[in-house]
């Protein structure tokens, strides 16, 4: 597949230029980090190149300079909230975040609990965080926030809060989720900082919206694709363009709030450093594009499939025509129509010749392979096998599976575990030919193949089975369903 993204160059342009801005602060900096650190993959899809763990790689060269301070927020521990791409509770997230970043190498220092008002679940996860040796400081409610700057910026805001000890010059401030308060504890930091005579700085790191690509680049709106659910709006930085007459892109709740920030900054320092949210930021990512034409291409993808996966949403009740609506939007100011992925059109072919679900595939080189409903195997099932065979050059007729590992499968799914549908998922599937390929070298060719599916397109024709649309997520392969299921039933697993 074309690359359109220097990885190399990110992470050298990038991690020099937070090194700049520690220098500009004096040696100490509060980064606000935007976004997902690890499993990038909105940003991989869209610049083909950019690796999921990217920012780690570039964190990875400041590791000696730079510390963590993950911030949650205590009602979000209250609520249970969920992170809907992994499945996980936000208090599960932080512990998962402080076992990944020490896997490879990085210091967490901290946890900041903040909106802190005793609430019972978040007093025993801080016990449990404090059991485990992690140390926890709580930030409190400030009324007004963040408008009351008078307030916000005295003993009975930012003062009240717990001074969280750091001892490196770069502080990452991350979070599981949006909403956990970021940006307050950088704030809260600089004011107890400088009242303890210490200067240190805010910057910001936010992949996207792309600051120096055009504000209607296929990039930046893919952008907003992905963020319909939070009325993100990508537009001109009215401050960047009367400060220096120079046009940038950044994104409405950056720009609205400004104006406060610049008043946090001056009641703070004395005066602000930055003259536009753009200024804040540290984002080099629009400088390591170099291929537009592969991120274009590939960032209209990306927003065709957040359509089709809008429109699955609204079915299974996550998400409203709303934002179907905009996604819409989106589409006609670039032009784009299914046309651009030529699995839904032949999946859908298939469908109609066996008047049944059915799968498409498309390879590295451009081939589109189908996989149909049997008797003996799910859609999903089927396109995986076909796939592989036509990876490792594996005549159409040959047998991966053998019959003697299938018929068992088959009994303990329906006489043993009373499931009624007798086809093999996409999961049982594998695990056969697994089985099968530690006597068959066929079969083992053909499991030598599966790296090869990553980054593939696929589309169905029925809003996948979790089973199935697990295994496809596991396998790094962008799938697109047509929006209704399978059967009329009421309940789906």
């Amino acid at each position: 597949m074309r690359i359109g993204f220097d990885h190399d160059k990110y992470t050298a342009m990038q991690s020099e230029m937070i090194r700049q801005r520690i220098d500009q602060f004096g040696g100490k900096l509060y980064l606000e980090f935007g976004g997902k650190l690890f499993d990038d993959f909105h940003a991989s899809r869209v610049l083909p190149g950019f690796k999921p763990d990217s920012k780690v790689s570039m964190l990875l060269t400041l590791k000696d300079q730079a510390e963590l301070v993950i911030a949650i927020n205590a009602d979000d521990i209250e609520k249970s909230k969920v992170r809907g791409d992994l499945g996980i509770t936000y208090d599960a997230e932080v512990l998962r975040l402080i076992d990944a970043f020490r896997g490879i190498g990085l210091y967490v220092g901290s946890v900041v609990m903040t909106c802190w008002r005793e609430q019972h679940s978040a007093a025993a996860f801080k016990n449990r965080l404090e059991s485990l040796g992690v140390k926890v400081f709580r930030h409190f409610p400030i009324e007004g926030y963040p408008y009351n700057v008078e307030e916000i910026v005295s003993e009975n805001g930012f003062g009240k809060n717990e001074y969280v000890e750091t001892s490196r010059p770069l502080v990452l401030v991350t979070a599981p989720g949006p909403g956990s308060g970021k940006m307050a504890v950088c704030l809260s930091q600089l004011y107890q900082e400088n009242q303890r005579g210490v200067r240190s700085g805010y910057a910001k790191f936010e992949t996207f919206p792309i600051w120096n690509l055009p504000l209607k680049h296929p990039v930046n709106l893919a952008y907003e694709a992905a963020t319909v659910d939070l009325d993100d709006v990508n537009m001109i930085d009215p401050f960047h363009l009367e400060a220096y007459g120079e046009t940038a892109v950044n994104y409405n709740r950056d720009v609205e709030i400004f104006p406060v920030l610049n008043a946090l900054f001056e009641s703070i320092y004395g005066d602000s450093p930055y003259k536009s949210p753009t200024d804040m930021g540290v984002n080099m990512v629009g400088n390591c594009i170099v291929d537009d034409d592969v991120c274009c291409n590939a960032a209209r993808q990306e927003i065709l499939r957040r359509y089709y996966a809008a429109r699955c949403a609204v079915v299974q009740g996550h998400a409203s025509q709303v934002e179907v609506d905009k996604l819409k939007v989106i589409q006609q100011k670039l032009g784009i129509t299914s046309e651009i992925r030529p699995v839904i059109a032949a999946a859908q072919k298939r469908a109609e010749e066996t008047d049944a679900p059915a799968l498409a595939i498309e390879l590295p080189d451009g081939t589109v392979v189908t996989g149909k409903t049997s008797s003996l195997l799910g859609p999903s099932a089927a396109v995986l096998l076909n796939a592989l065979k036509v990876l490792a050059g594996i005549p159409k007729g040959i047998k991966l599976i053998s019959p003697t590992v299938i018929e068992p499968l088959r009994s303990l799914k329906c006489d043993y575990l009373g499931n009624h549908n007798p086809r093999l998922h996409s999961d049982e599937v594998l695990v056969a030919l697994s089985i099968c390929a530690a006597t068959n070298e066929v079969a083992s060719l053909a499991m030598r193949q599966l790296p090869l599916l990553s980054g593939c397109e696929v589309h169905s024709t029925v809003i996948l089975p979790a089973v199935d649309a697990n295994i496809f997520k596991r396998l790094r392969l962008n799938v697109t369903c047509d929006p209704r299921y399978q059967s009329h039933k009421l309940y789906h697993k």
